[in-house]
């Protein structure tokens, strides 16, 4: 195993006695944070439902690790140093790794799993499986528990849809990046929630709340001002920050921050209604069940404005098969437990064999 750039990270390694207990790592990394969990090799396959709470031996938590946000470098320094931490609490070394899932946003292309699978294979022993996979495949496991089969959507700072089945089959929507029309995530609402202030301020539409929400949440006090404070730092996740107070003032009746709301949830009904319909999830039909995983901030129930039951009642107009999950595990577990679930597969074909 070399020693990468930020290497040192391992060094409490050599403190550390050699043990016998198999641990997996799953890793589901955005644009906002990266988690990594990591849990028992060993422990039994759930049966329909996942204990509460999991079994977690150890959390740790970083920045960003999206390359396409930060650049390959920081990305990776990210990743290899919040493994290091979640073995660390864990009291495990790399050596009793059996298994690693990495799921990070970013990860568009066969092209870029393989180049983190190699990076990978230059941290850990050679007998560790390892998986890299987007991001929304630790979301759909979260709610699945591990198996790839269903739709997942995710809002958070960005926004994706995929949806897989059974024989391998998947397909996706949105997913890339703001400059080319995320509209529905986090990012997407905040930044027309802020060219809506513009324009009402200079004439061209018509006057919002968002105006005072947003300046009194940022300190600031015109919106000549609001300039310098989206350039000064034009990270994705900053700017989605915002949509706390879109949706606050939708919910106090403001027709501009409504109007902004109901667009998120018609592009991100498309956006699963695409991948369904590309795949088949439904049947020839249309009417078959299918799981709907949701994931991410943007989705979470307000007090009067539900973004993601609004999306489930466009999509179920025309699937009405559509079952929503709100997974109650993270996706990191999911990441854990899908990579727990290869692991265990090619340990059940050794033995067999």
């Amino acid at each position: 195993m070399k020693r990468c750039r930020n290497g040192e990270v391992w060094d409490f390694e050599s403190e550390m006695p050699e043990g016998d207990r198999g641990v997996i790592l799953g890793l589901d990394g955005g644009t906002a944070s990266t988690v990594c969990i990591c849990m028992a090799a060993g422990m039994p396959a759930p049966s329909g439902l996942l204990p509460e709470p999991f079994p977690v031996l150890a959390r740790a938590i970083a920045g960003c690790s999206n390359h396409n946000s930060v650049g390959e470098t920081a990305a990776r320094e990210t990743i290899e140093r919040v493994m290091a931490q979640a073995l660390l609490k864990a009291r495990a070394t790399r050596s009793v790794v059996q298994a690693v899932c990495l799921a990070v946003s970013g990860v568009n292309h066969p092209s870029d799993q393989e180049r983190i699978r190699d990076w990978l294979r230059g941290i850990f022993p050679s007998h560790v499986k390892l998986f890299v996979e987007n991001d929304a495949v630790a979301a759909l496991a979260s709610g699945t528990m591990g198996k790839l089969h269903g739709c997942v959507l995710i809002a958070g700072t960005g926004t994706i849809a995929s949806a897989y089945t059974e024989d391998g089959r998947e397909a996706r929507a949105a997913g890339a990046g703001p400059i080319l029309g995320d509209w529905g995530s986090g990012y997407g609402i905040a930044a027309q929630a802020l060219t809506a202030i513009v324009r009402a301020h200079d004439g061209r539409g018509p006057q919002t709340m968002l105006t005072f929400n947003i300046l009194r949440e940022l300190g600031l006090s015109s919106p000549d001002e609001l300039i310098g404070w989206t350039y000064s730092d034009t990270s994705w996740a900053r700017i989605a920050e915002l949509v706390p107070v879109v949706v606050s003032s939708a919910e106090a009746g403001d027709e501009v921050a409504n109007r902004i709301l109901r667009g998120s949830v018609l592009e991100l009904a498309e956006s699963v209604m695409a991948v369904v319909k590309r795949l088949g999830l439904c049947g020839g039909d249309g009417k078959g069940s299918f799981p709907l995983v949701m994931v991410g901030g943007v989705l979470q129930p307000n007090k009067r404005w539900d973004i993601g039951k609004e999306v489930v009642g466009c999509v179920s107009k025309v699937y009405p098969g559509v079952q929503p999950i709100r997974p109650k595990v993270e996706p990191a577990v999911g990441a854990a437990l899908l990579a727990w679930n290869c692991f265990m597969r090619e340990v059940a074909g050794e033995l067999a064999y």
